[in-house]
């Protein structure tokens, strides 16, 4: 259990052991129409703390909380980028799935792999993962409610076990039961699952790790930065073609930071093609290339049922190509 928050059930009278109290708080997280009441133990951005001790939740679900006024503060309407005082009292009030208004939505998808348990899906550059504010359909999330015709669900994004940022495209896998869904976030926080991406860099990268922390810009608050202060962050970086002013870069992200590989490669002075945040932009808008060029390429994982080991590729999408930046683009 966190040790940031302490948790009270309102809707309960008894008292409650430690043991009880942290398996019965993974359990609240579950029921609809739940309220607890939150005593803050450590300073930190509202949504990502309560997503941090809810992990069955996402942040994106405790922000619609928020917009709906289903979290307070001492008593008080908050907002999603509020950051609580050590000793405030949080009130979380757990919405019944309808009332998060998630649609089912016919988009197709180009199915790489499914069973029974999980699916895997080549993710087109441009489609959202899951809804957020400003982006409430056309999702990932959206279109696996009707494949896998899932009727409700109390999260905002069912089935999700990691994300790719909107403009990368490339293998996206989620899971179609609780069962899988469990052990699949196991096997990504423990980091047993193996991923591995494709990028079109402007220069060809120097060295073959780069072991350098990323956290929050101190300024620009929607970006990320290399940072003393910030979270360990490790790239395995393979150079497979590179003679010419760009290369074709091969990264391995040993951890999951947000934004990790296009953040290392800027460090590096290699920013990826295309890039709108980290990298060249006038030189890509010259070229004609309108998003990032990196591909989420591999996965290697268990299966969370057999255990059977299975390696998952997606093929390059069309703007790689199209990009005439690398002159070969024959990848295994």
């Amino acid at each position: 259990m966190m040790k940031n928050l302490v948790v009270k059930d309102l809707n309960s009278q008894s008292a409650m052991g430690e043991e009880e109290r942290e398996s019965g708080e993974a359990a609240a997280a579950h029921r609809p129409q739940k309220l607890l009441c939150i005593e803050v133990k450590e300073k930190k951005r509202l949504d990502k703390l309560l997503a941090e001790h809810f992990p069955t939740h996402s942040r994106s679900y405790f922000q619609q909380l928020i917009e709906k006024g289903a979290v307070k503060r001492n008593g008080q309407a908050v907002k999603k980028r509020e950051v609580p005082s050590v000793g405030d009292t949080i009130q979380v009030e757990f919405l019944k799935p309808a009332e998060i208004e998630l649609q089912k939505e016919a988009i197709p998808l180009e199915i790489l792999y499914e069973d029974e348990a999980i699916l895997c899906i080549n993710k087109p550059p441009g489609m959202v993962v899951h809804p957020a504010p400003g982006h409430h359909s056309g999702t990932f999330v959206n279109a696996l409610l009707h494949h896998c015709d899932i009727t409700s669900s109390e999260d905002l994004r069912p089935g999700i076990v990691h994300r790719l940022d909107k403009e990368t495209s490339g293998i996206l896998l989620a899971a179609k039961t609780p069962e899988a869904h469990q052990k699949l976030r196991e096997a990504f926080s423990s980091r047993e699952v193996e991923k591995e991406y494709l990028a079109i860099t402007l220069g060809k990268p120097g060295c073959e790790v780069i072991d350098a922390s990323i956290g929050r810009h101190p300024t620009k608050r929607k970006e990320m930065a290399i940072s003393e202060k910030g979270r360990h962050a490790t790239t395995l970086l393979e150079v497979l073609e590179g003679e010419g002013e760009f290369a074709l870069v091969r990264a391995r992200p040993i951890t999951g930071r947000t934004h990790q590989i296009r953040v290392h490669l800027k460090h590096l002075g290699t920013p990826v093609m295309g890039d709108k945040v980290y990298g060249p932009e006038k030189l890509s808008r010259k070229l004609g290339v309108t998003r990032h060029l990196l591909h989420a390429h591999r996965l290697t994982f268990s299966h969370p049922l057999t255990g059977e080991k299975m390696v998952i590729k997606a093929p390059l999408p069309e703007d790689f190509k199209k990009s005439r930046l690398i002159s070969s683009l024959d990848v295994e």
